[in-house]
């Protein structure tokens, strides 16, 4: 919990400092507050609190449902399955506003005119990016550990299962991202999948678009695949070693 705990710390502290940039950048050098770059750090750091609101909550529910079953012979199972295809359902509609800060370093909101050093831009973007990052990969791996706690491996090692759930998450947030910056889809627009469905079929029979899509997906999964592998193994084994 202490490893958990710390986490959470540096990416809070990570997210602040990113927002503390965009703020200092317009106070400091008189140019108009690019408030959609607060929005973006809110609604990345939206899922990393949904991840562990919903984890703590597995964890303080899943012995009351151990005792209801030992009543209703098996009720308790079913009733953690619920809870976690529900919170894990609300979770992912809004796990892809984290990734989505990678498309933040194309530097749109810089003009040619601006008073701003190029090295502040680039100091702040990647901080913004860097969080959205951080803000994926954790809640991600909170998501997991509830994943594998479920399974509950008897060598505690990670199941084939959890890996398989986790490529399946950062590939439909790879595709969220693509929706959100090409086809301009928030999250809550899922409330009209019909009107989502023609958006997106209507720009992928654009000549080209559909093996642009694909690129984009694949790369950015990519990219996120490899961070989070290595870090979320090495977290797990760190856990391990605290427990025993």
């Amino acid at each position: 919990m202490s490893a958990l705990f710390l986490g959470v710390l540096a990416i809070v502290l990570l997210n602040a400092y990113a927002g503390v940039l965009v703020v200092l950048r317009a106070r400091v050098y008189g140019v108009t507050l690019y408030r959609p770059m607060l929005l973006n750090i809110g609604l990345s750091f939206l899922p990393l609190l949904l991840a562990v609101v919903f984890g703590s909550g597995f964890l303080l529910l899943v012995p009351v449902f151990d005792r209801a079953a030992d009543v209703i012979g098996g009720g308790g199972s079913v009733a953690i399955w619920v809870y976690l295809v529900v919170a894990t359902a609300v979770w992912l509609l809004f796990f892809p506003n984290s990734v989505y800060l990678i498309t933040e370093l194309n530097f749109s909101h810089r003009a040619e005119t601006t008073p701003v050093p190029l090295w502040y831009d680039i100091v702040q973007t990647l901080a913004l990016t860097l969080s959205g990052i951080a803000n994926a990969i954790l809640s991600l791996a909170v998501v997991q550990s509830m994943v594998v706690l479920l399974l509950d491996p008897p060598d505690r090692h990670i199941p084939g299962a959890s890996w398989a759930f986790a490529a399946a998450v950062i590939g439909l947030g790879a595709v969220g991202v693509y929706l959100g910056r090409y086809l301009r889809v928030n999250s809550w627009d899922v409330r009209h999948p019909s009107s989502m469905m023609r958006k997106l079929s209507t720009h992928l029979r654009q000549r080209g678009k559909a093996l642009e899509a694909l690129g984009f997906v694949l790369t950015h999964a990519l990219l996120i695949g490899l961070l989070y592998a290595p870090l979320f193994a090495l977290g797990w084994s760190a856990l391990l070693a605290g427990a025993l």
